[in-house]
């Protein structure tokens, strides 16, 4: 049996993934990555911390699965987006912390760069459609701007999945998935856009260069290979960004394909033959790993990690269960008796009126309970989504029913709330919390031919269970959006005075 190893490098960790060359999952290991927020906008992460989490991940993936490291022929990482990694000429990291994908530090670069550029051109040819400071090009400007030492000895910024293939290969690329998350990538052309370097005045030469997602960036150097208990003859491939592989590990790569992606962030996303772009709702756009499709989504930057937070604050170390806290919140009724929860605690995203916005619970009373908090915080991460997905549905046909996907898509509750108030059929799948990783290992298989083509996933993906919404709640639910959406704005305009303070 041949095997194939993935790595779904999330914001919260890298999740290591073993599949058989029929896709079948066979073992997977997680190791956490913290996240630093040294100021206000700056959200960072060590690309060290990365690197340790997949050496220390694939061990304990070889060890859980017991087979010969010879029978991985292929991997292929997933990671997460809008990330600049400097790596100088000799192959050296140059900033020991570095801004991810929520880090908008770079609000005063973007301003810069739109006064020469439309942005709703800017926009419709990119379809970058998060808070533009998010995005790679503005992040390069900032460290050109605020630490030119790191700039100049720059040979390339990189992004996330495209530094472990640089550890792994010592090759410097991109693919085509993660290249259109850089700010200067145009969707219709597939290239980089000269206008929007030379505007950006960042030198064209410190961009990798772009290949599909199932390009062979060359074998593990024996020094990795070693370090990560594998054999050097392992290919490495390109890999994709992870809103592109989890849309295919969601077998999402036909028009109307759609799927909700509940982790750290959570994010509709659905899969068309053209770039769903509208410059008045911005749904945010990837090219997809399967050639001649993109990724259309629009999204909310703070889901799981809202759940976690509320986790950490009512609860000590030793307390608090995700499944004991799913169980408390079923004992409050829906509405959790009139407590709203808007969950924008890592700032607005395009959905919202201001990325200035800030999260907090509306209607609170002395007569709410833990339980009623707990409910709030989960409907309020659904009906966040709900926005969501109703701006999609505006543009594009998007199916009846739903896969929820990611870490959150393991609770039974969280699920019949995403039914109830999405009015949608919400599908359960063998996927489901290893999406990414199986998109990202059907890359592999298809770069070395063991599937001939991206349509076998369809086979590998199968539905284990369907839940129906209940409808004494979806018109409990459907009170309650318009007054979410309602005091949503108003947690915007907020987020904007304090910001002014």
């Amino acid at each position: 049996m041949k095997y194939l190893l993935a790595y779904d490098l999330g914001t919260g960790g890298t999740k290591a993934s073993l599949f058989d060359e029929n896709g079948k999952s066979a073992a997977s290991a997680f190791v956490g990555c913290q996240t630093f927020f040294p100021k206000n906008g700056y959200h960072e992460q060590r690309p060290a911390d990365w690197w340790e989490s997949v050496v220390r991940s694939t061990g304990q993936l070889l060890e859980k699965a017991g087979i010969d490291p010879a029978q991985i022929v292929a991997l292929a990482v997933s990671g997460h987006s809008l990330v600049a990694v400097p790596i100088s000429r000799d192959g050296k990291l140059l900033a020991e912390f570095v801004p991810i994908w929520s880090d908008s530090r770079a609000k005063a670069q973007a301003d810069k760069f739109f006064t020469q550029v439309d942005e709703e051109r800017w926009y419709m040819t990119t379809g970058n459609g998060f808070p533009a400071p998010l995005y790679s090009i503005f992040k390069i400007m900032w460290y050109r701007d605020e630490c030119p030492e790191i700039y100049k000895n720059a040979a390339k910024f990189i992004g996330t999945k495209d530094y472990i293939n640089f550890k792994m290969t010592g090759v410097l690329c991109t693919d085509r998935s993660y290249a259109s998350g850089s700010g200067v990538y145009s969707l219709w052309e597939e290239r980089y856009l000269e206008e929007y370097i030379a505007a950006s005045g960042v030198d064209p030469e410190k961009l990798p260069e772009i290949f599909p997602s199932t390009h062979v960036v060359g074998k593990i150097l024996p020094k990795a290979a070693a370090e990560l208990g594998l054999s050097p003859e392992t290919l490495v491939c390109a890999g994709g960004v992870d809103n592109a592989c989890m849309a295919l590990g969601a077998a999402c790569m036909e028009d109307g394909d759609a799927y909700t992606s509940l982790g750290t962030s959570g994010w509709i996303a659905v899969s068309s033959s053209a770039p769903i772009v509208n410059f008045e709702k911005k749904p945010y756009v990837f090219a997809h790993c399967v050639p001649g499709q993109y990724v259309s989504a629009t999204c909310i930057f703070s889901a799981g990690n809202s759940f976690r937070w509320l986790r950490d604050v009512l609860y000590t170390e030793d307390e608090g269960s995700y499944a004991e806290m799913d169980k408390l919140a079923a004992s409050s009724p829906a509405g959790a008796n009139g407590l709203l929860f808007i969950p924008t605690l890592a700032g607005g995203s395009g959905l919202d009126k201001s990325p200035n916005a800030k999260g907090g619970y509306a209607g609170l009373e002395l007569k709410h309970t833990r339980a009623d908090m707990i409910r709030s915080t989960l409907e309020g991460i659904c009906l966040n989504l709900r926005m969501a997905l109703d701006v999609l549905a505006e543009q594009t046909a998007v199916g009846g029913s739903m896969l929820i996907v990611g870490g959150g898509g393991k609770s039974a509750f969280w699920r019949q709330l995403f039914a109830d108030i999405y009015e949608k059929e919400i599908l359960e799948s063998n996927a489901g919390q290893d999406a990414g990783s199986l998109g990202a290992a059907a890359v592999a298989a298809v770069d070395v031919g063991l599937w001939k083509d991206f349509g076998e996933i369809k086979s590998v993906c199968q539905v284990k269970k369907r839940i129906e919404p209940v409808a004494e709640n979806v018109r409990q639910y459907r009170k309650i959006l318009p007054v979410f959406e309602k005091i949503s704005e108003m947690y915007s305009d907020i987020g904007d005075m304090i910001s002014a303070l």
